[in-house]
């Protein structure tokens, strides 16, 4: 089984290094950082990282941005069976990677998930709250047998893509993904993970109360719409 990861960043040149070699460490799978053009130098880091470790590839993606776009084309371009993906602020433990692995010879989609057993978010309290609130929502309509519809820490069959797109904003996407993948017929488990706060740099997804609602009313959206659309 080929296993390739693929770390998408914008803006993490104080993270990428640490990630990108403990996920060496676990083992010699093919990583692949997809860049959006951060313009605090984050792609230089990888360049330079590459020369030195045989299995990294960098696509630097000049003018385009989106996390969902970046996942699709590591994706596209990832030479493994089996595909992983992760936020790279420090948030999830890479160590866990080779657990959702396992899990993928009895199911075809596996997620990393601060809702099972085991799992939890040490974020501060209102992303915290806000995020187990929102998935609550998503597991009473979307009926799926998933409690973490937003993790963004996956490991996936390659045959997954051929049925499922990977398209939306930030956790929307995952919604979706997830969503699609439950209706197509796709199994779905979860693997316990405990979120931790990022050390370094800014977030992406909620850096104020505005935002973080702003961001809850989006994914709600999305999930009334996906909950919507499969009763037509």
């Amino acid at each position: 089984m080929k296993v390739s990861v693929i770390l998408p960043t914008y803006n993490e040149r104080e993270n990428i290094e640490k990630l990108v070699r403990e996920v060496e460490a676990a083992a010699p799978w093919e990583i692949i950082v997809v860049d959006d053009d951060s313009p605090d130098g984050t792609w230089q880091v990888v360049e330079k990282l590459a020369g030195e470790l045989g299995n990294l590839k960098l696509i630097r993606r000049v003018g385009r941005r989106g996390l969902a776009s970046a996942i699709a084309e590591g994706v596209s371009v990832a030479v493994g069976d089996v595909l992983v993906w992760m936020d790279c602020d420090g948030s999830m433990p890479p160590e866990k990677i080779p657990a959702l692995i396992r899990e993928l010879e009895r199911v075809d989609i596996a997620v990393g998930s601060r809702y099972v057993e085991g799992g939890g978010d040490r974020r501060p309290f209102s992303r915290a709250l806000s995020s187990r609130l929102l998935n609550l929502f998503a597991a009473a309509l979307l009926r799926a047998g998933v409690r973490d519809y937003t993790t963004g820490f996956v490991a996936a069959k390659r045959k997954v893509f051929s049925e499922v797109e990977i398209e939306g904003d930030y956790g929307e996407y995952c919604i979706n993904l997830l969503f699609h993948a439950f209706r197509k017929g796709f199994k779905i488990a979860e693997v316990p993970y405990m979120c931790v706060p990022r050390e370094k740099g800014k977030s992406k997804t909620a850096l104020g109360l505005a935002d973080l609602l702003k961001r809850g009313w989006s994914y709600g959206m999305a999930v009334l719409k996906l909950r919507l659309s499969s009763e037509k």
